[in-house]
């Protein structure tokens, strides 16, 4: 992808395209009523999607609107699932290929091959890099206050404006964020918001690497890490992150921000991290053990078969078996229907 997008808009504005980004969004939602509707009429409804683009007809549908509890409770807002089509088709087509050359080797999430397992081990590293180099060493651990409510679509807007020169696709990234009509705040639902959240704190991430030329630094989404020798270091590094978070892009930092002795290991990403050992929080396991307890009841009442309930898992036991973690996979994984240990799903 060259450095600037110009004149791309029409040039990946196909059938085929639009049919792609459709099969992707699909995928393990084949069931759900909306789908079943969309496939009735696909070739139509793709074909007037295709139109409504290539003629700047387009307009963002409205969003649904619940709760979850997971990992905390957040509003998601939810849009029409031929919205969610366009969503796939722009970040795979432009905002991927465009942006995420330019991130920061220690940015970890929503990135191909990378993820919260990945950025725990890097952190780690980096703990035992700043313990062999220093001895003591000191951690600022930052967090945003409402992050995805936070983002100023002008700012985002202005931002994406360096790279992309595409008027069409310039068209088509207000249409979607300014589909509810509000000055700040993305929508968590979305397939564009993660990766626009990400392009969003590069600006940030740049600033860390290149400016104040921190070398063991780690960011996941709006949590990030800072590893320095002194906390005189630390804390100035906290008080020119927050002022050019404040000054640049509108965010605050919240409450859960702080400055540690490295020797107190670090929370980060579900893990409890020191420089050789990487530890599920006490908090992660109870809910895993919950969420075991659950998929047992509901296997032996019959509600679920144990395939339902391993597939289910199996993200759990993905994210999991990267800590020292042994005795509680042979403890916990069991699906007693069937007799088959989970840790089997592997």
């Amino acid at each position: 992808m060259p450095k600037t997008i110009r004149n791309q808009f029409d040039k990946y504005l196909t059938y085929e395209k639009l049919l792609e980004a459709h099969n992707k969004s699909k995928k393990g939602k084949c069931r759900k009523p909306e789908l079943i509707r969309f496939n009735l009429k696909q070739e139509e409804y793709i074909m007037y999607l295709y139109h409504e683009l290539k003629n700047g007809t387009y307009k963002h549908g409205g969003y649904t609107e619940f709760y979850v509890t997971e990992p905390k409770l957040r509003k998601i807002e939810k849009s029409r699932y031929i919205d969610r089509i366009v969503h796939r088709w722009l970040v795979d087509n432009f905002i991927l290929k465009g942006f995420t050359s330019q991130f920061i080797d220690t940015s970890y999430a929503c990135i191909k091959n990378k993820g919260m397992h990945r950025a725990a081990f890097q952190v780690q590293e980096y703990m035992r890099k700043a313990k062999i180099n220093w001895g003591e060493y000191y951690v600022l651990k930052t967090d945003i206050a409402k992050y995805f409510n936070s983002i100023d679509k002008e700012i985002l807007i202005n931002i994406l404006k360096r790279k992309i020169k595409d008027q069409k696709l310039l068209w088509l990234i207000h249409e979607i964020l300014y589909a509810q009509n509000r000055k700040k705040g993305i929508e968590i639902g979305n397939y564009t918001s993660q990766i626009f959240a990400n392009i969003y704190l590069n600006e940030v991430d740049q600033y860390i690497k290149h400016q104040l030329k921190i070398k063991y630094y780690v960011r996941y989404l709006d949590d990030s890490i800072v590893i320095v020798k002194t906390k005189k270091e630390a804390k100035e590094a906290l008080r020119k992150i927050q002022k050019f978070l404040e000054e640049k892009l509108e965010l605050e930092l919240n409450k859960k921000t702080q400055v540690f002795k490295g020797k107190q290991g670090i929370n980060f990403c579900g893990y409890k991290i020191n420089e050789y050992r990487l530890k599920l929080r006490d908090k992660g396991k109870r809910k895993l053990k919950n969420k075991v307890k659950k998929m047992q009841y509901l296997v032996k009442k019959g509600r679920m078969s144990s395939h339902e309930a391993r597939k289910y898992l199996a993200g759990h036991i993905g994210y999991v078996k990267w800590a020292n973690t042994y005795h509680l996979m042979n403890k916990l994984f069991y699906i007693e229907n069937d007799q088959m240990p989970t840790k089997h799903m592997q």
